[in-house]
């Protein structure tokens, strides 16, 4: 397939951070970005070339940007199928809408790894109530999960008894869900993949994630397991997105089993929180690999070259405390005393607690450095977990 130069124009169904740094790093290399996106002041839209303030299946706004865009891309899982279908009419669209379905839907999702040979935490699929109260036992304790639009911890609920687990299913209002027996964790790790048209494939090192009220808190990478581990970790990535035959940028989120075993979380079509410390340490970040591969340009090299910590920013820091109802800008001046700590803001107008609003990547020439500067971010701007780094 042939490359679209630059100077082109590419689009973007989305409008949150992840779109922002897309757009960012497809104008460094020359392109023009059109954002579909129904909100009027979004990330995305604040930075792009052209903004399509349009719901993301309205047929003028979809029409407005396939009269523009030689290739189309996504920021978020959830964008509609047919969307995808109707730009790829006459576009190129990057993932395709049969890689997006699956992951946007943990049942597909499960099914799709557990029957392609990954492995996964044990797991069964509830439909009715009657299949909540009759649980598997060897699935107890465990978590019940939505099979749609969960994310950052949200429709989820961990549960001991059968009991627990209709009323979970009662509390998700009788929606498709999965029960998942939970794991003895050592950690969680995740991977960026990258995989073209051709098949080629690179990916990132895998990063240790933590997580503080199911949010992603903090990322570090290289991530503190053996590197055979590490190893396999990318393989499995890579091995998942062949399977998919998946074109762009993919993130997959593996738990680390305290008996060594590594089970594959969930899947993300798109670039991940945990991939954000690529746009300062790695000599490709996964926003510009994304434009590559949607331009059908070369792979770029995802060495790092710096270890790195990246620690998330979330809305709470606005609000001295938990009654305050006034927002106020954190001191940023602390953050940047630290001349390896590199701020990331997304340009968000209004911060609600929990929301994600930026981020920092510590940098250091070891990763103990980089840590030592991570704890010391943390507790500048109060966010727990300093110690426990």
């Amino acid at each position: 397939m042939a490359a679209i130069p630059p100077g082109a124009w590419l689009g973007l169904l989305g409008g949150g951070q992840l779109g922002r740094m897309f757009c960012m790093a497809a104008q460094s290399l020359g392109y023009k970005v059109v954002v579909l996106d129904p909100g009027s002041d979004s990330p995305a839209g604040s930075v792009a070339d052209r903004h399509v303030a349009a719901d993301y299946l309205d047929p003028r706004g979809l029409a407005e940007l396939a009269a523009v865009a030689r290739a189309a891309t996504t920021e978020f899982e959830n964008v509609p199928a047919t969307a995808l279908d109707y730009l790829a009419r006459t576009a190129r669209v990057t993932p395709a809408a049969a890689s997006v379905a699956i992951a946007q839907d943990r049942i597909s999702e499960k099914t799709f790894l557990a029957g392609h040979g990954f492995a996964v935490a044990p797991f069964a699929v509830l439909r009715s109530g009657a299949d909540a109260l009759g649980a598997d036992l060897a699935l107890l304790p465990g978590v019940v999960k939505s099979a749609r639009f969960g994310y950052d911890g949200k429709g989820q609920a961990r549960v001991r008894t059968r009991d627990d687990v209709r009323a979970a299913w009662d509390d998700m209002r009788g929606q498709p869900c999965v029960l998942e027996r939970m794991i003895d964790l050592a950690c969680e790790v995740s991977v960026i993949v990258a995989r073209n048209e051709h098949g080629a494939a690179a990916t990132w090192p895998a990063a240790e994630n933590r997580h503080r009220d199911g949010i992603l808190d903090v990322s570090i990478v290289p991530a503190r397991v053996a590197p055979e581990l590490a190893a396999r970790a990318r393989s499995i990535a890579t091995g998942i997105a062949d399977a998919l035959d998946y074109r762009g940028v993919l993130c997959v989120e593996m738990f680390v089993a305290r008996d060594g075993a590594l089970l594959v979380n969930e899947i993300a079509p798109r670039p991940h929180n945990s991939g954000h410390y690529t746009i300062d340490a790695c000599v490709t970040s996964q926003f510009e690999q994304q434009a590559r591969v949607l331009a059908a340009l070369p792979l770029g090299q995802t060495r790092q070259h710096t270890p790195a910590v990246m620690v998330n920013l979330l809305g709470d820091l606005w609000f001295a405390d938990a009654a305050a109802t006034t927002p106020r800008e954190p001191a940023w001046q602390d953050v940047l005393r630290h001349p390896e700590a590199k701020l990331h803001l997304y340009g968000k107008a209004h911060p609600k607690r929990g929301r994600k609003m930026g981020h920092v990547t510590c940098l250091g020439a070891t990763l103990a450095d980089a840590l030592a500067t991570a704890r010391s971010v943390k507790a500048a701007l109060g966010i727990a977990g300093a110690s426990e780094l």
